[in-house]
């Protein structure tokens, strides 16, 4: 499921980087509707994860994880062999509504697993997307003088087909019957199944996706303005630090904070809002580097936290409706950091988004602090 999920991940993740190299084939010179289309695919798989994830719950996990997997493979067809921007924009519509691989992948996962075992899959997964984020632009980039990076979508759909081969040979998971034995208690879990935080996990997610992703459109710029004559390579690298983060320290992570996610994601707030705030005062590049890192602290707590409560909240429902949910509410946080991002800097500067996340991050942490205070009173009842 891992790797299946960073193979998606990969082909939809690579191409986007590089829609102002593509663009000018198609009739737009100066690639100005490069924005927009970058979140195209991100609006509609907001919009059709719902659909999909109630689908799941009817028809089966296996055939709606099959149905995303053959989705990206046709859309990554169409993007590739589209001659003008009309039908390329059609075929970025059709990979975010046909797509949807998290609330698939995840539905799937949440029907065969529970608690624990659930939240450190829910904890792989993510890592999965984070080495897809950091690998795929790279190899986009490095495949470029030999592959038109539009025709690199002809390319790409070889990965979610053979995803699609691969996960056909899995079994329709069976939703267990309880936690496994001798499994903790996490602070999240609620009194009775099905009855899981809900409406707090969804504002958490929103919360978080806003808050990191609000600074990833505008970080070269940021990065050029205050380190005149910086290279391509070193933006790369700054870019990628707190996801390298997540993969190095994810696993211990769940480990330590399994028992108090409400605790973890507070501090993981709370360290997002820090090395949000150190961008805008980073003038070196050790000081980058150091943000960054800050930042990759908070994103890796925060990440692993919230998969937690969505396995405690996933108990006694139906998975593919709760993370189809879920993906909506994660792809909204990201469309809204973006539009906030544009807004912001064209009228404040480059360092202007990432004051935004700092004060929707600390928010944040205030409200989870709260919630974790309750939360260690019942763990230590228990």
């Amino acid at each position: 499921m891992a790797a299946c999920y960073f193979v998606a991940s990969f082909a939809a993740l690579g191409l986007p980087p590089f829609l102002t190299d593509i663009l000018p084939a198609l009739g737009d010179p100066q690639g100005r509707w490069a924005g927009v289309l970058y979140v195209v695919p991100t609006v509609f798989s907001a919009l059709g994860a719902p659909l999909w994830g109630r689908l799941a719950d009817r028809f089966g996990r296996k055939r709606l994880l099959l149905r995303a997997q053959l989705g990206l493979t046709v859309s990554f067809l169409l993007a590739g062999a589209a001659d003008s921007l009309p039908a390329f924009t059609l075929a970025l519509v059709l990979q975010g509504f046909l797509g949807g691989t998290f609330a698939a992948t995840n539905g799937y996962l949440a029907a065969a697993l529970d608690g624990a075992q659930l939240s450190r899959a829910l904890t792989l997964m993510q890592g999965s997307a984070r080495a897809a984020l950091v690998a795929a632009p790279v190899l986009v980039g490095a495949l470029s003088p030999w592959i038109d990076p539009h025709r690199q979508y002809l390319l790409m759909a070889v990965l979610p087909l053979a995803a699609a081969v691969l996960l056909s040979l899995l079994p329709e998971p069976a939703r267990p019957a309880r936690a496994a034995a001798g499994e903790p208690a996490t602070a999240a879990a609620p009194a009775a199944a099905g009855r899981g935080p809900l409406t707090v996990l969804y504002a958490f997610e929103f919360a978080f996706v806003f808050a990191t992703v609000i600074s990833f459109p505008y970080l070269t710029s940021l990065a050029q303005e205050r380190l005149p004559g910086v290279s391509g390579t070193t933006t790369g690298v700054l870019f990628a630090l707190p996801h390298l983060s997540y993969l190095a320290f994810a696993a211990r992570t769940h480990t330590v904070f399994l028992t108090r996610p409400h605790a973890g994601i507070a501090l993981g707030f709370g360290l997002v809002a820090l090395g949000l705030a150190g961008h805008a005062a980073a003038h070196s590049l050790a000081a980058f580097v150091a943000v960054r890192l800050l930042l990759g602290a908070g994103l890796t707590l925060g990440l692993v936290c919230l998969s937690v409560l969505a396995a405690e909240a996933a108990r006694g429902r139906e998975p593919g409706r709760m993370f189809g949910t879920l993906e909506f509410v994660s792809k909204g946080g990201a469309v809204a950091a973006g539009a906030v991002a544009a807004l912001a800097n064209g009228r404040f500067g480059a360092a202007s988004p990432v004051l935004a996340g700092t004060a929707a991050a600390l928010l944040a942490a205030v409200t989870a602090a709260a919630l974790a205070v309750p939360s260690r009173k019942r763990w230590s009842r228990r």
